[in-house]
Protein backbone atom coordinates (compact mmCIF):
# COMPACT_ATOMS: atom_id res chain seq x y z
CA UNK A 1 0.00 0.00 0.00
CA UNK A 2 1.18 3.50 -0.80
CA UNK A 3 1.51 5.94 2.08
CA UNK A 4 2.05 9.70 1.96
CA UNK A 5 5.29 11.43 2.89
CA UNK A 6 4.89 15.09 3.82
CA UNK A 7 7.42 17.74 4.79
CA UNK A 8 6.33 20.87 6.68
CA UNK A 9 8.76 23.33 5.09
CA UNK A 10 9.76 25.79 7.78
CA UNK A 11 12.90 26.71 9.72
CA UNK A 12 13.70 25.95 13.35
CA UNK A 13 12.66 29.43 14.58
CA UNK A 14 9.16 29.13 13.08
CA UNK A 15 8.09 26.48 15.62
CA UNK A 16 4.90 27.56 17.39
CA UNK A 17 6.24 26.63 20.83
CA UNK A 18 8.77 29.50 20.51
CA UNK A 19 6.45 32.11 18.99
CA UNK A 20 6.28 34.17 22.21
CA UNK A 21 10.10 34.29 22.48
CA UNK A 22 10.90 34.79 18.77
CA UNK A 23 8.52 36.95 16.77
CA UNK A 24 8.34 37.48 13.03
CA UNK A 25 10.34 40.71 13.27
CA UNK A 26 13.32 38.68 14.54
CA UNK A 27 13.23 35.96 11.88
CA UNK A 28 15.35 37.94 9.42
CA UNK A 29 18.24 38.25 11.87
CA UNK A 30 18.49 34.52 12.70
CA UNK A 31 20.71 31.95 11.03
CA UNK A 32 18.93 30.38 8.05
CA UNK A 33 19.20 26.59 7.80
CA UNK A 34 16.11 25.58 5.85
CA UNK A 35 17.80 25.40 2.43
CA UNK A 36 20.63 23.20 3.68
CA UNK A 37 18.29 20.83 5.49
CA UNK A 38 15.80 20.68 2.62
CA UNK A 39 18.59 19.83 0.20
CA UNK A 40 19.56 16.90 2.44
CA UNK A 41 15.97 15.65 2.39
CA UNK A 42 15.76 16.07 -1.39
CA UNK A 43 18.92 14.01 -1.75
CA UNK A 44 17.47 11.21 0.38
CA UNK A 45 14.24 11.26 -1.61
CA UNK A 46 16.12 11.19 -4.90
CA UNK A 47 18.23 8.22 -3.78
CA UNK A 48 15.05 6.35 -2.83
CA UNK A 49 13.16 7.35 -5.97
CA UNK A 50 10.43 8.87 -3.78
CA UNK A 51 8.19 11.90 -4.33
CA UNK A 52 6.71 13.82 -1.40
CA UNK A 53 4.46 16.76 -0.53
CA UNK A 54 6.12 19.91 0.84
CA UNK A 55 3.67 21.95 2.92
CA UNK A 56 5.50 25.23 2.46
CA UNK A 57 5.45 28.39 4.54
CA UNK A 58 4.88 31.48 2.41
CA UNK A 59 7.64 33.29 4.29
CA UNK A 60 10.11 30.58 3.27
CA UNK A 61 9.07 30.92 -0.37
CA UNK A 62 9.65 34.69 -0.14
CA UNK A 63 13.10 34.32 1.38
CA UNK A 64 14.27 31.17 -0.42
CA UNK A 65 12.54 30.98 -3.82
CA UNK A 66 15.26 28.80 -5.37
CA UNK A 67 14.61 25.89 -2.97
CA UNK A 68 10.90 26.02 -3.85
CA UNK A 69 11.75 25.83 -7.54
CA UNK A 70 14.12 22.92 -6.90
CA UNK A 71 11.38 21.04 -5.05
CA UNK A 72 8.85 21.60 -7.83
CA UNK A 73 11.44 20.92 -10.53
CA UNK A 74 12.20 17.51 -9.04
CA UNK A 75 8.54 16.51 -9.28
CA UNK A 76 7.48 16.94 -5.66
CA UNK A 77 4.15 18.50 -4.69
CA UNK A 78 4.04 22.06 -3.36
CA UNK A 79 1.25 22.64 -0.82
CA UNK A 80 0.44 25.47 1.59
CA UNK A 81 1.46 25.77 5.24
CA UNK A 82 0.18 29.35 5.75
CA UNK A 83 1.95 32.65 5.17
CA UNK A 84 3.50 33.46 8.55
CA UNK A 85 2.88 30.30 10.63
CA UNK A 86 0.05 31.85 12.63
CA UNK A 87 -2.23 29.59 14.68
CA UNK A 88 -5.60 29.32 12.90
CA UNK A 89 -7.80 29.54 16.00
CA UNK A 90 -5.97 32.72 17.07
CA UNK A 91 -7.06 34.49 13.86
CA UNK A 92 -10.38 35.89 12.75
CA UNK A 93 -11.99 34.37 9.68
CA UNK A 94 -11.04 37.39 7.59
CA UNK A 95 -7.44 37.23 8.80
CA UNK A 96 -7.24 33.54 7.97
CA UNK A 97 -8.74 34.08 4.53
CA UNK A 98 -6.22 36.80 3.66
CA UNK A 99 -3.25 34.90 5.15
CA UNK A 100 -4.12 31.78 3.16
CA UNK A 101 -4.97 33.59 -0.06
CA UNK A 102 -1.65 35.44 -0.01
CA UNK A 103 0.29 32.26 0.79
CA UNK A 104 -1.37 30.26 -2.00
CA UNK A 105 -0.79 33.00 -4.56
CA UNK A 106 2.84 33.40 -3.49
CA UNK A 107 3.58 29.67 -3.64
CA UNK A 108 1.98 29.32 -7.06
CA UNK A 109 3.92 32.28 -8.43
CA UNK A 110 7.27 31.12 -7.01
CA UNK A 111 6.85 27.40 -7.68
CA UNK A 112 5.09 27.74 -11.02
CA UNK A 113 2.62 24.98 -10.10
CA UNK A 114 -0.97 24.97 -8.78
CA UNK A 115 -1.42 24.49 -5.03
CA UNK A 116 -4.26 22.19 -3.98
CA UNK A 117 -3.38 21.15 -0.40
CA UNK A 118 -3.20 22.92 2.95
CA UNK A 119 -1.87 22.10 6.41
CA UNK A 120 -2.39 24.46 9.33
CA UNK A 121 0.54 25.39 11.58
CA UNK A 122 0.54 23.12 14.62
CA UNK A 123 -2.61 21.31 13.39
CA UNK A 124 -4.63 24.31 14.56
CA UNK A 125 -7.87 23.50 12.75
CA UNK A 126 -9.86 22.36 15.76
CA UNK A 127 -13.54 22.30 16.67
CA UNK A 128 -13.47 26.05 17.30
CA UNK A 129 -11.88 26.77 13.91
CA UNK A 130 -13.68 24.32 11.62
CA UNK A 131 -14.89 27.36 9.69
CA UNK A 132 -11.41 27.28 8.11
CA UNK A 133 -12.42 24.30 5.95
CA UNK A 134 -15.13 26.37 4.28
CA UNK A 135 -12.62 29.13 3.54
CA UNK A 136 -10.14 26.63 2.13
CA UNK A 137 -12.79 25.28 -0.23
CA UNK A 138 -13.72 28.85 -1.16
CA UNK A 139 -10.07 29.58 -2.06
CA UNK A 140 -9.85 26.54 -4.31
CA UNK A 141 -8.11 23.99 -2.11
CA UNK A 142 -9.20 20.41 -2.76
CA UNK A 143 -7.75 18.84 0.38
CA UNK A 144 -6.59 19.65 3.89
CA UNK A 145 -4.35 17.73 6.28
CA UNK A 146 -4.63 19.72 9.51
CA UNK A 147 -6.83 17.71 11.85
CA UNK A 148 -5.30 15.42 14.45
CA UNK A 149 -8.02 13.04 15.71
CA UNK A 150 -6.62 12.89 19.26
CA UNK A 151 -7.02 14.70 22.54
CA UNK A 152 -4.18 17.21 23.03
CA UNK A 153 -3.94 20.48 25.00
CA UNK A 154 -3.03 22.53 21.91
CA UNK A 155 -4.80 20.80 19.01
CA UNK A 156 -6.94 17.87 18.00
CA UNK A 157 -10.56 16.75 17.51
CA UNK A 158 -10.76 13.49 19.50
CA UNK A 159 -13.93 12.13 17.84
CA UNK A 160 -12.93 12.97 14.26
CA UNK A 161 -12.55 10.28 11.60
CA UNK A 162 -9.19 8.51 11.58
CA UNK A 163 -9.31 8.06 7.81
CA UNK A 164 -9.69 10.43 4.84
CA UNK A 165 -13.20 11.79 4.39
CA UNK A 166 -15.04 14.15 2.10
CA UNK A 167 -16.48 17.18 3.88
CA UNK A 168 -19.27 19.19 2.27
CA UNK A 169 -18.89 22.89 3.11
CA UNK A 170 -21.06 25.81 1.96
CA UNK A 171 -18.31 26.64 -0.55
CA UNK A 172 -18.01 23.10 -1.88
CA UNK A 173 -16.42 19.76 -0.97
CA UNK A 174 -12.95 19.32 0.48
CA UNK A 175 -11.16 16.12 1.48
CA UNK A 176 -9.72 15.97 4.98
CA UNK A 177 -6.76 13.61 5.34
CA UNK A 178 -6.21 13.48 9.12
CA UNK A 179 -2.94 12.84 10.87
CA UNK A 180 -2.10 9.19 11.67
CA UNK A 181 -3.25 7.48 14.85
CA UNK A 182 -3.40 4.00 16.28
CA UNK A 183 -6.53 2.96 18.16
CA UNK A 184 -5.69 0.35 20.79
CA UNK A 185 -7.95 -0.67 23.70
CA UNK A 186 -10.26 2.21 22.86
CA UNK A 187 -7.54 4.86 23.05
CA UNK A 188 -5.97 6.80 20.20
CA UNK A 189 -2.23 7.38 20.00
CA UNK A 190 -0.36 9.62 17.51
CA UNK A 191 2.06 7.94 15.14
CA UNK A 192 4.69 8.51 12.47
CA UNK A 193 5.37 12.21 12.55
CA UNK A 194 7.24 15.05 14.20
CA UNK A 195 8.19 14.46 17.82
CA UNK A 196 6.30 11.14 17.77
CA UNK A 197 8.56 9.94 14.96
CA UNK A 198 11.68 11.23 16.70
CA UNK A 199 10.94 9.96 20.20
CA UNK A 200 9.27 6.61 19.60
CA UNK A 201 11.51 3.65 18.62
CA UNK A 202 11.60 2.87 14.92
CA UNK A 203 10.29 -0.67 15.40
CA UNK A 204 7.11 0.77 16.91
CA UNK A 205 6.58 3.21 14.03
CA UNK A 206 7.19 0.48 11.48
CA UNK A 207 4.80 -1.88 13.28
CA UNK A 208 2.16 0.86 13.53
CA UNK A 209 2.30 1.72 9.83
CA UNK A 210 2.15 -1.98 8.89
CA UNK A 211 -0.80 -2.47 11.24
CA UNK A 212 -2.74 0.42 9.69
CA UNK A 213 -1.88 -0.66 6.15
CA UNK A 214 -2.56 -4.37 6.66
CA UNK A 215 -5.19 -4.65 9.39
CA UNK A 216 -7.21 -1.51 8.68
CA UNK A 217 -6.44 -1.05 4.96
CA UNK A 218 -5.60 2.54 5.86
CA UNK A 219 -2.83 4.66 4.26
CA UNK A 220 -0.63 6.66 6.62
CA UNK A 221 0.49 10.26 6.27
CA UNK A 222 4.05 10.53 7.64
CA UNK A 223 5.22 14.08 8.40
CA UNK A 224 8.45 15.78 9.47
CA UNK A 225 10.23 19.14 9.30
CA UNK A 226 13.63 19.92 7.75
CA UNK A 227 14.96 21.17 11.10
CA UNK A 228 14.30 17.73 12.60
CA UNK A 229 17.31 16.24 10.78
CA UNK A 230 19.60 19.06 11.99
CA UNK A 231 21.09 18.42 15.47
CA UNK A 232 23.54 21.33 15.03
CA UNK A 233 20.85 24.01 14.77
CA UNK A 234 21.01 26.95 17.22
CA UNK A 235 19.36 26.42 20.57
CA UNK A 236 16.17 28.36 21.17
CA UNK A 237 14.84 30.10 24.25
CA UNK A 238 11.59 28.80 25.65
CA UNK A 239 10.09 26.63 28.35
CA UNK A 240 11.95 23.51 29.40
CA UNK A 241 9.18 21.36 27.93
CA UNK A 242 9.34 23.16 24.59
CA UNK A 243 13.12 22.91 24.43
CA UNK A 244 13.16 19.21 25.29
CA UNK A 245 10.41 18.40 22.82
CA UNK A 246 12.25 20.33 20.14
CA UNK A 247 15.73 18.82 20.69
CA UNK A 248 15.17 15.20 21.63
CA UNK A 249 15.68 12.71 18.83
CA UNK A 250 17.23 15.10 16.31
CA UNK A 251 20.31 12.94 15.81
CA UNK A 252 18.33 9.85 14.92
CA UNK A 253 15.68 11.16 12.54
CA UNK A 254 17.80 11.11 9.41
CA UNK A 255 18.40 7.39 9.86
CA UNK A 256 14.70 6.79 10.62
CA UNK A 257 13.76 8.57 7.40
CA UNK A 258 16.17 6.39 5.41
CA UNK A 259 14.63 3.26 6.95
CA UNK A 260 11.10 4.46 6.23
CA UNK A 261 12.01 5.07 2.61
CA UNK A 262 13.44 1.56 2.44
CA UNK A 263 10.57 -0.21 4.23
CA UNK A 264 7.51 1.52 2.70
CA UNK A 265 6.23 2.93 -0.56
CA UNK A 266 5.43 6.64 -0.43
CA UNK A 267 3.86 9.19 -2.74
CA UNK A 268 2.76 12.83 -2.48
CA UNK A 269 -0.37 13.30 -0.39
CA UNK A 270 -2.22 14.91 -3.27
CA UNK A 271 -1.90 11.67 -5.25
CA UNK A 272 -3.48 9.69 -2.43
CA UNK A 273 -6.30 12.21 -2.17
CA UNK A 274 -7.05 11.82 -5.87
CA UNK A 275 -7.20 8.08 -5.29
CA UNK A 276 -9.42 8.55 -2.23
CA UNK A 277 -12.02 10.40 -4.28
CA UNK A 278 -12.54 7.15 -6.18
CA UNK A 279 -12.86 4.94 -3.09
CA UNK A 280 -16.34 3.92 -1.90
CA UNK A 281 -15.44 4.30 1.79
CA UNK A 282 -15.13 8.08 1.49
CA UNK A 283 -18.36 9.48 2.92
CA UNK A 284 -19.43 12.94 4.06
CA UNK A 285 -18.55 13.67 7.68
CA UNK A 286 -21.41 14.30 10.06
CA UNK A 287 -20.32 16.07 13.24
CA UNK A 288 -21.06 14.12 16.40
Amino acid sequence: MRNALTIDLEDYYHVSAFRHEVGEKQWGSLEKRVERNTDLILQLLDEAGCKATFFTLGWVAEQHPLIIRRIAGQGHEIACHSLRHRIVYEMSQDEFREDTRCAKELLENVGGVPVHGYRAPSFSITEKSLWALDILAELGFTYDSSIFPVRHPNYGIPHFSRGPILINTPSGPIVEFPMPTLELAGRRSPLAGGAYLRLLPYWYTRWGIRHLNGNENRPVCVYLHPWEIDPEQPRMNGSLTARLRHRLGLRGLGDKLRRLLRDFEFSPLGALVEQAYDLKHITPWIKA
